[in-house]
């Protein structure tokens, strides 16, 4: 069985202390730092870049570093997120002219790739790259803001997808990301989901518990998805 990991995204945390709040969910169970890269063209914000990464790396972060790019075009970003840090790459199949080219390049910087489909976004693109993928991202939001709820339609989604990795044999983990929280858990855990994307539902909840403490949210995530797993 495929272990479950948990993934907080940066985008909920506290950004005028974010070395301590990564920190603190780590400390607290999390397995991989989620940074979500927006470039105010691809998607309707603008967040963070590579300079984030690699001060996260300064601080001592050690954890994998997962970086979602929404951005349009990629290929021009990722030897500077291989450079400071990142550990996954992925990006959107709409934001890449060569999507079997990006991903060969996200490789032979030494990073592991995969690709993110949105939530209208068909899986076809996999057909010809599964053997160049290390990861597949399917967003259960539309991507561009945080704290949206998640779109069930995903669960199928979800479920076709695990239907691809498993008849192709090999090694693809399998994340979710949007509105993931502790009462849903359970069934996109169900559906085929191995890696859980969760900003709000870990910053926002643990930050009004305690501040510097989010054991709590993140050992009730856990529970609901021993619970799916028994």
């Amino acid at each position: 069985m495929t272990d479950n990991l948990i993934a907080p995204s940066i985008l909920s945390a506290d950004f005028a202390r974010l070395g301590e709040e990564v920190d603190n969910v780590l400390a607290a169970g999390a397995d991989i730092v989620h940074f979500d890269v927006m470039d105010n063209h691809f998607v309707p914000n603008l967040t963070i870049g590579p300079l984030v990464c690699a001060a996260l790396r300064k601080h001592g972060v050690t954890a994998p570093i997962d970086v979602h790019l929404m951005i349009s075009p990629v290929d021009r970003i990722i030897a500077d997120f291989a450079e400071a840090g990142a550990s996954y790459i992925t990006f959107h199949p709409e934001a890449s002219d060569h999507v079997d080219r990006t991903l060969q390049l996200i490789r032979d910087q030494g990073c592991r790739a995969g690709l993110v489909f949105n939530p209208a976004t068909p899986l076809d693109y996999l057909e010809y790259v599964m053997d160049k993928v290390d990861l597949v991202l399917l967003m259960s939001v539309n991507p561009g803001f945080s704290g949206q709820s998640f779109i069930s339609s995903t669960l199928e989604k979800l479920r076709q997808a695990r239907r691809l990795i498993e008849a192709a044999g090999l090694d693809i983990r399998l994340e979710i990301d949007g509105g993931v929280k502790v009462d849903n858990i359970g069934v996109i855990r169900a559906a085929g989901a191995d890696t859980f994307v969760a900003g709000s539902a870990i910053f926002s909840a643990g930050r009004d518990a305690d501040p510097n403490r989010y054991d709590t949210v993140i050992a009730a995530l856990r529970a609901e998805l021993a619970k799916a797993d028994s």
